[in-house]
């Protein structure tokens, strides 16, 4: 009990240090482990070591990934190419499934992007559709973020789910295919279904305010090579994972194997991206080197967090808490994956920080699940990130975001986003508990 009580009050201080005192959450994981350690009985000569290891784990190969993910959705931003991918859904679905269309848009733009650089890509197609149709904003903008969220919340190669991935060891190929079933039911409910009920009770009273890209041409890339590009990391990913099983020789499994994992994919995709969506489009190389260069510091808030929740894990193994709050959890019989969910949309709702959420809950359940057998690490994924999506509000960035880019009152978004954001949380939850009884 004292163990479980220590890591709770360490769980506290992660709550408190970012809402009240409003730390950054990098802060307050370090401050949380130092707590833990100390009051665990870790020895002293052991605690920076440990922390360290844990902060080396974690970010050992996710710092690549991230860069070269924020690089692609820059490219993406700056040439156009996610307004295209967002046009063609227009024009085949048509006005009147407008919803439809913007939920794919988001969920296809979604997949390699930040959900912030996202919403910045689809925000001027948003506000253009909703000037020339006259339809509510609220449904033509609320699918398209749920398709944006859904997949930053679960999707590889979103930093919270490859974190999340690397804590638990599990695998990157099937974590991306089951997320992606996963994420279908909760986007369809909290997108079109939910913005056709809602807009019959809310009706904006403010104007959306248009985002400007730094569009590097008026010449929009074609639409084809737009899908192409977006969509070139998750093809070798998947290619990635199925290769063992498609009967290729030893040298093209390996060779598959090699172009799918996530930091190769990414960099191959990257230098698609430069071509297609850079040197096509009449940028430079100066101009090229000036993007990336710009793409960097928004990363380093993520990457200090990522590797934060990576030394509180370490701690939490190291000092023998995982242990004992493994040998509890046998005792009562708690499920992994209902313990997952809760603990991280408990961070999410203190915090706001959907990545302290999913980080912090992976190195809490990570040292548990070493100790029981039969438990669906991939599944375990999805379900952590399930619960960092949970109930937005005012401590959330993506709130204000929401609110501000299209000119909601607070009430407005917590009717609109917040609730979004809710469902998308428990549907998922609900879809990967049935999952897991057939996987």
């Amino acid at each position: 009990m004292y163990n479980l009580l220590i890591t709770f009050v360490a769980i506290i201080i992660v709550i408190i240090g970012v809402s009240w005192f409003k730390w950054h959450a990098f802060i307050s994981l370090t401050i949380a482990s130092l707590f833990l350690a100390i009051f665990s009985g870790l020895s002293m000569d052991k605690i920076v070591g440990a922390y360290e290891t844990g902060v080396g784990g974690a970010l050992g190969h996710l710092v690549g990934i991230l860069a070269l993910g924020t690089i692609l959705g820059k490219m993406m931003a700056d040439s156009g190419a996610g307004v295209q991918i967002a046009n063609y859904f227009v024009q085949k679905f048509g006005v009147k499934k407008l919803p439809w269309a913007m939920l794919l848009a988001g969920f296809i733009i979604g997949i390699p992007v930040f959900f912030e650089v996202g919403i910045l890509i689809i925000l001027p197609l948003i506000i253009s559709i909703y000037k020339t149709s006259k339809q509510n904003l609220l449904l033509i903008a609320l699918p398209a973020i749920t398709g944006l969220s859904i997949v930053h919340g679960l999707v590889p190669p979103h930093p919270g789910a490859v974190a999340a991935i690397s804590i638990y060891n599990a695998n990157l190929g099937k974590v991306l295919v089951y997320s992606l079933i996963v994420a279908i039911i909760p986007a369809i409910l909290a997108g079109p279904v939910y913005a056709k009920w809602i807009r019959k009770y809310v009706t904006p009273e403010g104007e959306p305010e248009l985002i400007k890209i730094n569009t590097v041409s008026q010449k929009l890339p074609g639409t084809g090579v737009s899908f192409f590009v977006i969509l070139l990391p998750v093809i070798l990913m998947i290619f990635s994972a199925f290769a063992p099983y498609m009967g290729f020789s030893k040298g093209i499994e390996k060779f598959l194997v090699f172009i799918g994992n996530p930091l190769i994919a990414l960099l191959i995709a990257v230098f698609a991206a430069f071509y297609f969506f850079g040197i096509r489009q009449g940028m430079d190389k100066n101009g090229l080197k000036k993007l990336t260069e710009e793409c960097f510091l928004p990363i380093g808030s993520i990457i200090a967090i990522i590797g934060a929740g990576g030394g509180f894990k370490q701690i939490l193994i190291d000092s023998g808490v995982g242990n004992t709050i493994a040998d509890m959890s046998q005792n009562l019989s708690l499920s992994p994956l209902v313990l997952a969910f809760f603990i991280a949309g408990l961070i999410r709702i203190a915090t706001g920080s959907a990545t302290v959420a999913l980080t912090t809950a992976a190195g809490i359940v990570a040292p548990i699940v070493q100790h029981m057998t039969g438990v669906n690490l991939e599944l375990l994924v999805i379900a952590t990130g399930a619960g960092s999506l949970m109930f937005s509000h005012v401590n959330d960035a993506g709130f204000w975001m929401v609110k501000e880019y299209l000119g909601l009152t607070v009430k407005e978004t917590f009717k609109t986003w917040t609730v979004l954001e809710t469902i998308l949380s428990f549907v998922a939850f609900g879809v990967t508990l049935v999952l897991d009884l057939f996987i």
